[in-house]
């Protein structure tokens, strides 16, 4: 433990492109660019399956495959193709960000489609019962109500990509892991930054999670049909149906 101390209060590891402020800043780029593309490919799709119900079993199928794939198998399957088409980027930026987007697909895929399925269908039948038309209903209706299930699966691939972009590193990439990477390198010499990056990486995990769980619980009061305000929707829910809708 001294040796972790050590070296977390070394001002040499707070300064400089090898330094902790510069690591950090590499892990939450990649993390966050990483979350961003796969959100965009993954929240659409399990909207659209989740609102209409078509090719789930397949796009539930091909997510959870990808969940089953670790991310290292997957760097070393692109890194070939990335070093021949980008042979300035592809040996460890390129690798690393592709397999963290796919790792983060699935969950965000799946809680959009499993929110979305769990809304009560009363309320959907009240919404086109009022003349809303399906896009007015996903986003008035579905979303709000599944938004907590949806921030679940953003928390999950969150978490799963700080983690795991630590394995960057393996590829020569930088961020956190190259702490792990390097203290393990100089084997008894290196336990102090091994084991510091380790608390890095998990420090940053935790404060992540934190954050986000705070927004999960604003985002599940606001979907509380029993809450004040969220008047709206109990009203939605009190519309009757008109017979012979489809």
């Amino acid at each position: 433990m001294r040796e972790v101390i050590a070296w977390l209060t070394d001002p040499a590891n707070w300064q400089g492109e090898t330094g902790i402020p510069f690591r950090l800043l590499e892990h939450v780029a990649i993390s966050g660019a990483s979350i961003l593309v796969a959100t965009l490919i993954a929240l659409p799709i399990g909207l659209w399956i989740g609102h209409t119900g078509r090719g789930a079993t397949a796009a539930i199928n091909v997510a959870n495959i990808g969940r089953a794939v670790p991310s290292y198998a997957v760097i070393v399957i692109i890194l070939p193709f990335s070093l021949q088409l980008f042979p300035e980027y592809g040996l460890d930026l390129i690798p690393t960000f592709i397999a963290m987007v796919l790792l983060a697909i699935p969950p965000i895929l799946v809680n959009a489609y499993a929110g979305l399925r769990e809304v009560d269908r009363d309320l959907v039948e009240s919404a086109r019962g009022m003349g809303m038309r399906e896009r007015q209903i996903l986003t008035r209706v579905e979303v709000p109500l599944a938004s907590p299930v949806m921030m679940g699966g953003f928390r999950t691939a969150t978490l799963n990509v700080i983690a795991t972009a630590t394995i960057g590193a393996v590829v020569g990439f930088g961020g956190l892991g190259r702490f792990i990477l390097d203290g393990r390198a100089q084997g008894i010499a290196g336990v102090g930054e091994l084991v510091g990056g380790a608390i890095l990486v998990a420090a940053l995990a935790i404060g992540v999670d934190l954050l986000l769980s705070v927004v999960q619980r604003k985002l599940a009061r606001r979907a509380d049909p029993q809450l004040p305000h969220a008047t709206g929707f109990r009203e939605l829910a009190e519309v009757p149906v008109p017979s012979g809708l489809p």
